[in-house]
């Protein structure tokens, strides 16, 4: 593949830098600033080499059938739930995400719900509004010395640990993983120990699909009363209608939510939910990530990342296959393997190479549960013969040849 043949697909408003890291690399881009639904991105997938899409897209089996000359998709997000990633594995496509780039946009905004909450500032606003001037400290507190239940305590959970401390809050938390607590923050042995001891509880969950209705009627029922409730993870982990009972009752006095079940496909689209008119309640568009700042990170990192995979197939950080980065010598002629992780793949390889006499110069495998990565270079004396040999192989998934 040269890169004059590369052909970039980047939807739903990425940033414009990513668009100029790939231009840099010589590939053509073409950019849709909303959404494609599944019909839409078929039509378009035919000559299409890498894909950037947000969290709106959903990339099905049937628009993977659609796109032969798919290598990568970049998930130019934290989450990849949008993506069938096994089907994408089975043909041969490498997914890249930006796992860390906003991180510290999440968690802002997190802490300027939690402030704005538990000042009850959205109201006031409303009133001053409207009109109304109502000073009265009725109801409205300080953070500090309140007590912070953070469900998820990967890397936007962590940082937030560290922030909340420095705002004067006692931190709980609660994560199925083995994590490492930070500063003071103590470690619940269970969620319902959490909530029954949190004054603001907080989800930062993945979107693996066994996190559906992770979070219901009994989960608001355990929390203290007057408690607060965030969800700036995954629209589909809680039960809003239970959350909006809970918030008429009184027993949760206020919540801020990012993310829906259900999001509207582009701008000005109109949103529904339960949770709309509710006093005391914050509802933001899903722009937890969504500053100048992330963006510009999220679009420069998963660009890079397309760049490096085609021009060098390094893997690093990726998603669904295995994690490999290997220096490539000058003069050299690289040839990248997905295959299916079988015994005896490598020895194959190895094998076909000695019988037409090629010399290996650098060779580098990795295995990721059922598929394995090898990156091969060689000075001279690989042929299409030999590409054809290993293209043929059942194992292979891909085969990528790199001049």
């Amino acid at each position: 593949m040269s890169d004059s043949t590369v052909r970039a697909l980047l939807l739903e408003q990425i940033h414009p830098d990513a668009e100029e890291i790939l231009h840099s690399a010589g590939f053509v881009v073409e950019r849709v600033d909303r959404a494609l639904d599944e019909d839409e991105l078929v039509s378009r997938m035919r000559d299409v080499t890498l894909l950037g899409i947000r969290s709106k897209t959903q990339v099905t089996r049937r628009v993977l059938d659609a796109a032969p000359r798919l290598v990568a998709i970049g998930a130019f997000c934290i989450g990849t739930n949008q993506i069938d990633l096994v089907a994408a594995s089975e043909a041969g496509v490498t997914v890249f995400n930006a796992p860390f780039s906003n991180t510290r946009s999440v968690v802002e905004l997190a802490i300027a719900e939690i402030i704005a909450m538990t000042r009850r500032l959205t109201e006031k606003n409303a009133l001053m509004h409207a009109g109304v001037w109502d000073k009265s400290a009725d109801g409205a507190h300080e953070v500090r010395g309140r007590t912070l239940g953070i469900v998820g305590y990967g890397n936007i959970g962590t940082q937030l640990s560290v922030l909340a401390e420095g705002l004067g809050m006692r931190v709980l938390f609660f994560d199925t993983a083995d994590r490492l607590a930070l500063g003071n923050a103590r470690r619940s042995l269970s969620l319902k120990e959490l909530l029954a001891e949190s004054d603001v509880v907080t989800l930062h969950v993945d979107g693996r699909a066994a996190n559906e209705n992770f979070f219901g009627d009994a989960d608001f029922a355990t929390m203290r009363p007057g408690s607060l409730f965030l969800n700036l993870s995954r629209g589909f982990v809680v039960d809003y209608a239970a959350l909006r009972a809970h918030i008429e009752r009184g027993h949760v006095a206020g919540a801020a939510v990012d993310v829906f079940p259900v999001e509207p496909k582009g701008r000005g689209d109109e949103f529904v939910s339960e949770l709309r008119g509710l006093p005391n309640v914050i509802l933001t568009p899903h722009i937890g990530g969504s500053t100048e700042e992330a963006q510009q990170d999220i679009g420069r990192f998963v660009a890079g990342k397309f760049r490096d995979f085609v021009r060098d197939g390094s893997t690093a950080m990726s998603v669904n296959v295995p994690s490999l980065a290997l220096p490539r010598p000058e003069g050299t002629l690289r040839l990248i393997l997905l295959h299916r992780n079988v015994p005896g793949v490598l020895a194959r390889v190895n094998g076909l190479l000695a019988e037409h006499g090629v010399n290996v110069e650098a060779q580098l495998l990795g295995t990721r549960g059922d598929f394995g990565y090898v990156v091969t270079d060689s000075a001279s004396g690989v042929t299409q013969t030999i590409v054809d040999e290993i293209r043929g192989m059942p194992e292979t998934v891909r085969l990528r040849v790199i001049f």
